[in-house]
């Protein structure tokens, strides 16, 4: 999917991406179909080709054999709930086939443009992502209004919210109450250019979502409010990420207890940007 692949683009760790819907690639998904020649001579260039796409009848495999590279890897489509494995531990493993057995399984990804984290003088940024990709695992909006008061009451932080179409109208009504100079909202904007706006911020706050492990994959620090996924499998991979989670569920999340894990993360952020040797082993 081009749209989630230009980060890695973005991030300099691909050199080319091909969308996985083009016309000609629909013969490799047939029994002994018919394949463009273009893809043919595309997938003979390599030496080695990793998949994690679903095929369960090995049509998409067979066909690219045909093409006759020189190694081909199958890659799990989505890592088993079961097992207490972390998932970037199983997307890792094909590469133990090819002598890589120690690689870092912490996801990072540095962006051009993603400046400092805030300005001399200027109060940190604190990002906010209040929405997912299912109901289940979003923290009830009210209570998302009574932390961002108290961030406002207790503390002289600036509040970036984050979304998209999947949160509807909900970033605009937590907005509407926190004064102006200290609030912004982002909305729709590219995946590039979230990434880059959470790396000028100091700190995070969100659910079990793609947001979330991109905001931990810039390298802040953070807290997610967890749901009904398997923690083990899922959390964000990420030592400066706190994990917050109830017996109750997300309703039993106190708005308490999230902003002390808050103002954690914050001090450690802030440190972090004055430790000449913090930021060495950030980057």
């Amino acid at each position: 999917y081009p749209r989630i692949a230009e980060l890695a683009r973005a991030g300099g760790l691909v050199d080319e991406v091909k969308a996985i819907e083009s016309p000609g690639l629909a013969g490799f998904f047939a029994r002994s179909g018919q394949c463009a020649p273009e893809w043919q001579a595309f997938f003979s260039r390599f030496e080695i080709i990793l998949s994690y796409l679903y095929d369960p009848d090995g049509l998409f495999e067979a066909n690219v054999k045909r093409c006759q590279p020189r190694q081909y890897l199958s890659g799990p489509f989505r890592p088993p709930e079961t097992g207490g494995r972390h998932a970037t531990e199983v997307l890792l493993q094909p590469l133990e086939r090819l002598a890589v057995a120690e690689a870092d399984p912490t996801p990072r990804l540095v962006l051009p443009g993603r400046g400092e984290s805030r300005a001399a003088g200027q109060p940190p940024l604190l990002a906010v992502h209040p929405g997912s990709g299912s109901a289940s695992k979003n923290w009830p909006e009210t209570a998302w209004r009574d932390l961002l008061e108290a961030v406002m009451a207790r503390t002289a932080w600036r509040v970036l919210l984050v979304g998209g179409e999947a949160e509807g109208d909900r970033l605009e009504r937590l907005a509407a109450p926190l004064p102006r100079g200290r609030r912004e909202v982002l909305r729709g904007a590219s995946l590039v250019e979230v990434g880059q706006r959470l790396g000028q911020c100091a700190a995070f706050a969100g659910h079990d979502s793609g947001i979330t492990h991109l905001a931990a994959a810039v390298g802040l620090a953070g807290v997610a409010l967890w749901g009904p996924s398997v923690e083990e499998v899922w959390r964000p991979r990420s030592a400066r990420f706190t994990v917050l989670k109830s017996p109750a569920g997300l309703a039993g999340i106190d708005p308490r207890q999230v902003l002390a894990a808050l103002e954690l993360a914050m001090a450690a952020a802030l440190w972090n940007e004055q430790s000449p040797t913090a930021l060495k082993w950030n980057c």
